[in-house]
């Protein structure tokens, strides 16, 4: 049976609606990214200006953390960027997930450690990548992208994800005897709800969490640079 009129008009129709979609998702990602590689340039800046002027990281995370925490917070949105992009859901889930918790239930709620060493490291870490990233992305979207952002993007984070996961591992590591002495967000029985939950060895399991993801992740990217850069062809399977 030839294709009707009508059959022609409704395959048009659809055609143009997916073309509709995907100019809205592209000019969404490019302001996001735009954004965000705003917002962490902005973080770069004041930690710069706080050093130049204090000469220690003392009190920087005090003075830095209401930006911090809504551009960190805004990145939920990569979840659902997951739908218009074809990324890993699970990669993107841990990275956004494990972020999101080290900067509002660990430095935000435990005060007495936001002047730690390894607090700073992190802080240092994720700015260079956010930013490295985030304009990567903003080019990608652009059709263009320099050399040396695609060469930043896909090196600097040899170095910078270990030296990440350290900070975060030390910064949680300092947290534990406070929590410890405080039971902070810990439950303990006998209560209304009959259950326990302790937040002390919840962060020890965190930390352990760390032992088997880290290296998956880092394969991961690693697989992506010798993709993206030398155009070798893995075959993944879809999350």
């Amino acid at each position: 049976m030839a294709p009707s009129e009508d059959d022609g008009s409704v395959e048009e129709k659809e055609t143009v609606k997916k073309k509709q979609i995907g100019a809205v998702a592209t000019v969404w990602l490019t302001f996001y990214n735009i954004a965000m590689t705003a917002g962490w340039l902005v973080l770069a800046i004041a930690m710069f200006r706080f050093y130049m002027y204090k000469g220690t990281h003392k009190g920087l995370y005090k003075s830095i953390q209401k930006t911090l925490k809504f551009f960190q917070t805004f990145a939920l949105f990569e979840l659902a960027h997951c739908a218009l992009v074809r990324t890993s859901v699970l990669v993107t889930g841990v990275q956004v997930s494990s972020r999101i918790f080290m900067v509002w239930f660990i430095t935000n709620s435990i005060k007495q450690i936001q002047n730690e060493e390894s607090v700073l490291l992190f802080l240092v870490v994720w700015t260079i990548t956010e930013i490295t990233r985030y304009s990567y992305y903003t080019f990608n979207l652009l059709k263009h992208v320099p050399y040396f952002i695609k060469w930043a993007r896909y090196n600097l984070f040899i170095v910078l994800y270990p030296a990440g996961v350290v900070g975060e591992l030390l910064t949680i590591y300092a947290a534990l005897p406070y929590v410890r002495k405080t039971a902070m967000y810990s439950l303990r029985l006998p209560n209304k709800y009959n259950v326990s939950f302790d937040y002390y060895y919840f962060l020890i399991g965190v930390m352990c969490f760390y032992v088997p993801l880290f290296p998956q992740l880092y394969f991961h990217m690693l697989r992506q640079r010798r993709k993206v850069l030398y155009g070798e062809v893995f075959v993944e399977k879809e999350d």
